[in-house]
């Protein structure tokens, strides 16, 4: 079984390392400092006080791996219309697609169901272009929970978690997501086959949507966001909203909103992947985990005056870091009240 990971950054490099141990064949895609130290050292994971390195094959010119069984992409998810082109010579006639992604995936509206079925989302794939160039035929979801981080060029620190639940847009038991759940058991890793994958990507979503921009904009960490009255509040208010939009798309919630918020909360002085982002000066994931449910809610007709302010906020915070290029939309039930 050939995989390869796109963008072996801290997610994709623990996904590497815990692969090639389990005796993958594994290759990975990377750039950079962290690529030529790939290369001259290895990859090495640090879990808890254990060490490992393994010895993949490592580029950043995918033309050298020829064609895959899956691709993981582990990118940040506005990155990957940049690289659609150099992702071709990893696509063989059967290779699947995994969408290791934060947010919403291009593939969401494949064998949806319903009056959207094969509907593209201009917020996460502009022009519809993964949906055209990477086919929606070979996507397989995959949520991401550990957290994870480059320690160091080369060097992966697993933080916490192992679970990645995986499942086919249809919702059907293939052979192909059965084998990627297979390897990614025997590497040591939680890999469920859902049914209902959508439900899981909007639950995770529903906390990134709210705590992410938050976070950028006040550099509170995940417990202090959870536990001050106001922003618990408006968290709350925004993830009403977003269960709202999901709901309408027949996604079903297997913990309430208070629930949610108090996992977060006890997860404890994290900093979200938004706020790094801001503090590395790195683009920021505002479309993917953002823009595109107020582009859903405007779909469905459901207003979003809570995200629409919070998303205003974020976008401009970014914009003016240099880290967002987006347009954000003003929400249609704003009006100036003019004192006279």
């Amino acid at each position: 079984m050939k995989i390869c990971i796109y963008g072996a950054g801290a997610i994709g490099g623990y996904l590497g390392v815990q692969l090639a141990r389990a005796g993958a064949d594994v290759s990975l895609v990377a750039r950079g400092a962290h690529l030529a130290a790939m290369k001259a050292n290895g990859l090495k994971l640090l879990i808890g006080d254990q060490e490992h390195t393994v010895h993949p094959r490592c580029t950043d010119n995918p033309a050298e791996l020829g064609a895959q069984d899956f691709v993981i992409i582990c990118l940040k998810a506005h990155s990957i219309t940049g690289v659609l082109e150099q992702m071709r010579p990893l696509l063989g006639p059967h290779t699947r697609i995994v969408t290791a992604v934060n947010g919403i995936p291009y593939w969401y509206f494949h064998k949806h169901g319903g009056d959207h079925q094969g509907s593209t989302l201009e917020s996460i794939d502009p022009g519809g272009r993964q949906w055209r160039e990477l086919g929606p035929e070979r996507a397989i979801g995959c949520i991401v929970y550990p957290a994870t981080e480059i320690e160091a060029p080369g060097v992966i620190r697993h933080v916490y978690g192992d679970r990645f639940p995986l499942g086919e847009p249809s919702g059907e038991i293939t052979e192909d997501v059965q084998r990627l759940s297979d390897v990614f058991t025997k590497a040591g890793m939680q890999a469920p086959v859902l049914e209902r994958i959508r439900d899981e990507i909007w639950l995770k979503l529903w906390g990134n949507v709210c705590f992410n921009p938050i976070s950028a904009l006040t550099h509170a960490t995940l417990d202090v966001i959870c536990s001050d009255p106001p922003t618990r509040a408006l968290s709350k208010a925004i993830m009403l909203e977003t269960q709202a939009i999901a709901e309408t798309f027949g996604v079903k919630f297997r913990v309430d909103v208070e629930r949610r918020i108090e996992g977060a909360r006890k997860v404890g002085a994290h900093k979200t992947s938004m706020l790094q982002d801001l503090e590395r000066s790195r683009p920021m994931e505002i479309d993917p985990l953002v823009t595109v449910v107020q582009e859903m809610g405007r779909l469905t007709g459901i207003p979003t005056p809570a995200l629409d302010a919070m998303l205003a906020l974020a976008a401009q915070r970014a914009r003016i870091a240099g880290l967002y290029a987006g347009t954000v939309l003003p929400s249609p039930e704003a009006k100036v009240a003019v004192v006279t």
